[in-house]
């Protein structure tokens, strides 16, 4: 991404937010415009709530989404929700961000009040640009092949019949301790979550896990994962207990636990020392 234009009906509030705010969080890697369809005046109260974390758009003025060269936008983000907003058809990349407008929101409350309404705007505004921010320059990573999950559960085989129920087919295998679900066909659907100030805890989540081709990829993981600077909580290792894998864990920014893993061919099987201890493979 080489370049971000906002948008919104007026280009009073919301997108020269938006337009102040990538300046600071994206710096001279990208260029950053605003435009409107029908651009209005700036508003004051967005001045002041941009003025309380350091950004002065004072120097600001609204345009038109005429006055756009298209050749300079790659990415287009429409900043509203309720209205029908501009767009941009030019750019490769478009958005819409559902954001309301805090001069409607705010109309008739006191000052303080309507302040508060920009200053809400401001901070959905900035961390969803923080999200872009980090996806938007990735490091090589691993190319997965496969998205694995480990949940603790107190009752084995009511916990079984559920999951069986939920994913439509039977155990691949089971023990007393674990039982093994393997679903060719299934996509899925994987959600990050604001912690709205709970308490977060590993209690529940055991760890999370993406196949990949082999040996090779499982330690190609682990020097791309180094080189970005992710926590390693175990080096590569060839593991036998259990399912036999090759095998690399990280943690995430939370602390959850990530293995980043690859079968074992029935050449590497036959391979198995007396012993069954792990072997480091990096």
């Amino acid at each position: 991404m080489k370049s971000l234009l906002f948008l919104c009906v007026t280009n009073s509030t919301r997108s020269q937010m938006a337009e102040g705010l990538a300046r600071e969080i994206f710096g001279d890697r990208v260029s950053v415009q605003s435009a409107g369809s029908m651009p209005s005046r700036l508003h004051p109260l967005a001045i002041a709530a941009m003025a309380e974390v350091g950004i002065d758009i004072s120097g600001h003025t609204a345009k038109a989404l005429d006055a756009i060269d298209s050749a300079s936008v790659d990415t287009a983000i429409t900043l509203c929700a309720g209205e029908v907003g501009p767009v941009f058809s030019a750019a490769g990349r478009r958005w819409r961000w559902l954001i309301a407008d805090p001069e409607v929101d705010s109309g008739g409350l006191p000052a303080e009040r309507s302040l508060d309404a920009f200053r809400a705007v401001r901070d959905q505004i900035r961390r969803r640009l923080e999200v872009l921010a980090a996806v938007s320059d990735l490091p090589a990573g691993p190319v997965p092949a496969e998205f694995h999950a480990s949940l603790r559960v107190r009752d084995l085989a009511r916990s079984a019949k559920f999951y069986a129920w939920l994913l439509g087919i039977q155990p691949r295998e089971w023990t007393h301790r674990y039982v093994t679900f393997v679903h060719t066909d299934l996509r899925v659907n994987f959600v990050l979550l604001v912690a709205d100030d709970l308490e977060l805890h590993h209690d529940t989540l055991y760890h999370l896990g993406i196949g990949v081709s082999d040996r090779s990829a499982v330690i190609a993981a682990f020097h791309h994962a180094r080189i970005a600077g992710w926590e390693i909580f175990k080096p590569p290792r060839t593991t036998w207990l259990g399912t036999p894998l090759h095998e690399v864990w990280l943690k995430d920014p939370n602390g959850n636990l990530v293995e980043i893993y690859a079968r074992l061919t029935e050449d590497e099987l036959a391979r198995r020392p007396s012993d069954s201890r792990p072997i480091v493979i990096a």
